[in-house]
């Protein structure tokens, strides 16, 4: 006896679309299901690169962020512009951070409302290694060639750009 054939998900909602009159939609549904379930699985490979370092993938995003400042610190507010998420996302994450050591506060120089975040030299040195770990196991090999990689980033950009998101020239 064979294993039983294992069912897709995906394909049998798009199935079932199309069967219950919703063909319109069923390409839509099925890309946005399939851009859904990938996200789970990067962030499955992510979150397994990053959990040994005590990191999450938000964390180090904004520990990544301040490395690539040239004096390692930025405004609490232009972090959350640059990370796309709310200003409130931006400091519990350096709640956590700073409770880490790896981030600390400082008085905006010119700005009294202001708060800048301001990376460690432990921070600096945790994101060197958690860039590490994630360019090894995840970023140098995500599950697709490398034209194939090229063309998704493409369409992901021109889905992004039909959202409104703000995209680069050229891009």
């Amino acid at each position: 006896m064979t294993d039983p054939i294992e069912l897709d998900p995906i394909a049998e909602a798009r199935r079932q679309w199309i069967a219950h009159g919703w063909t319109d939609a069923a390409g839509g549904m099925t890309a946005v299901t399939s851009i859904m379930r990938a996200h789970q699985l990067l962030l499955a490979r992510v979150e397994h690169a990053l959990k040994p370092l005590g990191l999450t993938f938000a964390r180090y995003e904004l520990l990544q962020l301040l490395s690539f400042t040239r004096t390692g610190r930025m405004p609490l507010s232009s972090a959350a512009r640059r990370l796309q998420v709310h200003q409130t996302s931006v400091t519990n994450t350096v709640d956590r951070l700073e409770s880490a050591a790896l981030v600390h506060r400082e008085a905006h120089p010119s700005d009294g409302r202001a708060t800048l975040v301001a990376l460690t030299p432990a921070g600096r040195d945790l994101a060197a290694q958690a860039t590490r770990a994630l360019n090894e196991s995840v970023f140098a090999a995500p599950g697709l060639e490398a034209a194939d990689t090229e063309e998704l980033i493409s369409l992901l950009t021109r889905l992004r750009r039909n959202s409104g998101d703000p995209i680069a020239p050229g891009s």
